[in-house]
């Protein structure tokens, strides 16, 4: 089966993007396409075969589960449903690059699981001057997600950290785009397991002689 991404909503994005820094998409993405990347994460939870994620990069990277209590595992093409939703995002990619001259040049995304009770605490996806993840996404897995169910995505205000803008569900088809040096957020407590892919668009991995490791 081959997907492809709604000419509106990819409209809509750049301007968002272009207007406010963010975009939120519900049912961007096939739910189909969606429930087999659901499938597939609970397949690597039950194998143990995540691993749980840190802050910060290269050097500095380190575990600090009082900020961010997730478990991830790096998208490798591996699956039918990897290469799908990788080729949407390509798709993506060049739409971006010829609406906004971004050069956004390669994409890497992970699976990430959340349990009960984790949360990822207010933060940026790149610092200015130092950004190569240019554009950030994520993808909700989480078919039916119940109103009581927490784990919402909250984005703040660039100006004041704690002006929340909006909360957004993690229901699956929903997709998030964001500029990753300029949109603060945070994803709030989850009383259920929620699944999402998160993904960096990126620019050339050394700039201005500061290199940027990819993972």
């Amino acid at each position: 089966m081959h997907w492809t991404l709604d000419d509106h909503a990819l409209a809509r994005l750049v301007d968002d993007l272009v207007d406010q820094g963010w975009f939120v998409g519900e049912r961007f993405i096939s739910s189909k396409l969606c429930q087999a990347l659901h499938d597939e994460l609970h397949t690597l939870a039950a194998h143990e075969a995540l691993s749980d994620a840190g802050i910060g990069r290269g050097g500095q990277h380190q575990l600090r589960h009082d900020i961010r209590g997730d478990a991830i595992h790096w998208l490798d093409l591996k699956s039918q449903a990897q290469r799908h939703y990788l080729a949407l995002m390509d798709d993506l990619q060049q739409q971006i690059n010829r609406a906004l001259y971004l050069g956004l040049f390669e994409f890497e995304a992970h699976f990430a699981h959340y349990p009960p009770g984790a949360f990822y605490k207010t933060h940026f996806d790149s610092f200015q001057g130092r950004a190569n993840r240019i554009v950030s996404t994520v993808l909700y897995l989480n078919p039916d997600w119940p109103a009581e169910g927490g784990g919402e995505m909250a984005i703040y205000s660039s100006d004041d950290e704690q002006r929340e803008l909006t909360r957004v569900p993690p229901e699956a088809g929903t997709f998030v785009c964001f500029l990753s040096d300029q949109v603060p957020h945070a994803v709030l407590p989850t009383r259920h397991p929620r699944a999402s892919i998160a993904g960096w668009f990126r620019r050339n991995t050394s700039m201005e002689g500061l290199i940027d490791p990819a993972r």
